[in-house]
């Protein structure tokens, strides 16, 4: 049969002049339009125009993390920064790659469009935001050719996608970029999202900093229920927004919230960033693994076990497709401590979700959990994992935890002088064996140990208490929050 004919679109130079001036507003009055740059700045963005513009060392910036964190709004309140600055608003350009006209063109030609348009020299360089990076094609090594052929250009690109994480941009981007984590928000960000910021006082340790607020006796009063809600929210802006404006005992709200991160945080990235990024064909599969993880959030990994409760999927293909939930920002592991870093991998790990709320909207749990204490007791556990993982995120410590036979320890924060370890119960009456037994093995570890339970009391560890102290749960979040925060802004040398 014959091929049918049709009408072909062909885009015109007129289209990609709407398409960048619609992408441009501040190109006309100067301005980013608020709905897009929102009042209210995460700590990332707040300090993050300044590593931009100043770049020492010269490196591209690339901002990653789940979805729906506001990785695009912090870059939009970056451009508005840059202009408060008194950046000129030609020399500033946003470029999101997935549109549809923009995936057609090589990076290069938008590139070198920027270049030509904002008169940019090396004293005068153009900033390019690239939202969506990693729908360029080979954009790895256009970022390492941009570099070293020393355009005049500094970019800060943002991906959900996975493919950010690729195994060939490792060569290509060391020394030319770094990469950002931007976690969901932590409790203290949402306080302070709500009006309802607590002061902490930092010190030089998250130890440390535990430490001061003991000793600071922080009014705690009336955070129980917002931790609760922030909980079953999840650390997502647009959402905890939401929240804000609702009322206190609004289930149709938490319940909205559950079916636009089931949509965008879960099935987006089963159905849309890992194929993408990987090429995997099953992705029903794919989903169904993260669905049984789900199931099992705060426990040990048994690969063989899992496999065979997913029509016996070999454990190499498990490996895999656990790499990609991972790499998706979905989920995360950790080792078992060891004082022999070369016996840590080859044995027991243990997984949470990087936000809990992903958890619940993937199994669909509703309001369920405030009924259920032992379901409830894995999601608290789940929220001081993922605070602690963001912040070792930023301080590039090792996070772990522990476990020889029936005897645990949840996490172990490994800094170099001041580590901790925490374990996290519903009762400051939780059972102390486990952290007794950590420390008698790893003496580094005394005096650092901590019950930590919505309604214990702030106490230091002493030989009263068996050496190990009580620390209620809320402290712990406010603490973490903080102290990632400054090391953040530490890590980016502002």
């Amino acid at each position: 049969m014959p091929k049918r004919k049709g009408p072909t679109w062909v885009p015109k130079p007129q289209d990609y002049t709407q398409v960048f001036g619609e992408q441009n507003p501040w190109h006309q009055d100067g301005k980013v339009p608020e709905v897009l740059a929102l009042p209210v700045q995460r700590p990332l963005a707040r300090v993050f125009w300044r590593r931009i513009q100043t770049n020492e060392p010269k490196r591209f910036q690339l901002l990653l993390g789940p979805r729906r964190v506001g990785k695009s709004t912090s870059l939009y309140q970056t451009v508005k920064n840059l202009l408060d600055a008194g950046v000129p608003a030609k020399r500033l350009w946003w470029l999101r790659l997935d549109h549809p006209l923009l995936m057609q063109v090589p990076l290069k030609t938008l590139v070198d469009f920027v270049v030509d348009s904002s008169n940019a020299t090396t004293k005068q360089p153009a900033f390019l935001f690239l939202d969506e990076l990693t729908y360029a094609d080979k954009w790895d090594l256009w970022l390492k050719t941009f570099h070293d052929e020393k355009y005049p250009i500094q970019i800060a690109g943002s991906s959900s996608a996975t493919a950010a994480l690729r195994q060939r941009r490792t060569e290509s981007g060391v020394g030319r970029w770094d990469e950002q984590y931007l976690a969901p928000y932590l409790f203290d960000e949402f306080l302070e999202l709500i009006g309802h910021k607590i002061a902490v006082p930092v010190q030089a340790t998250l130890s440390e900093t535990i430490e001061a607020c003991i000793e600071a006796r922080l009014d705690l009063t009336g955070l129980a229920d917002l931790r609760r809600r922030f909980l079953l929210t999840g650390g997502f802006p647009e959402l905890l927004m939401a929240f804000k404006d609702s009322p206190a005992d609004d289930a149709r709200t938490l319940l909205q919230s559950q079916r636009i991160l089931r949509n965008d945080a879960v099935e987006r990235a089963i159905y849309k960033d890992i194929p993408q990024a990987f090429g995997v064909g099953d992705t029903m599969l794919l989903e169904r693994l993260l669905y049984t993880l789900a199931g099992q959030v705060a426990g040990i990994l048994s690969p063989q076990n899992l496999s065979q409760s997913l029509s016996g999927m070999p454990q190499p293909t498990f490996d895999r497709y656990l790499s990609y939930l991972e790499r998706a920002f979905l989920v995360f592991v950790l080792p078992n401590y060891s004082g022999n870093e070369a016996s840590v991998q080859k044995r027991g790990r243990k997984l949470y979700f990087v936000d809990g709320a992903v958890r619940n909207a993937a199994l669909q749990r509703g309001i369920a959990p405030l009924n259920d204490l032992a379901e409830m007791g894995l999601l608290m556990e789940n929220l001081v994992a993922g605070h602690l993982h963001a912040l070792s995120q930023q301080s590039q410590v090792r996070l772990y935890h522990w476990r020889d036979g029936n005897d645990e320890v949840d996490l172990v924060y490994n800094h170099p002088e001041k580590p901790l370890a925490l374990e996290v119960g519903s009762s400051p009456a939780h059972d102390r064996r486990g952290l007794n037994l950590f420390r008698q093995r790893y003496p580094k570890f005394d005096g650092h140990c901590y019950i930590v339970s919505p309604n214990a009391q702030a106490i230091r560890p002493s030989p009263s208490w068996c050496n190990v102290g009580s620390l209620p749960l809320d402290l712990v979040l406010l603490a973490i929050g903080a102290q990632a925060e400054k090391e953040l802004v530490g890590r980016l040398a502002v």
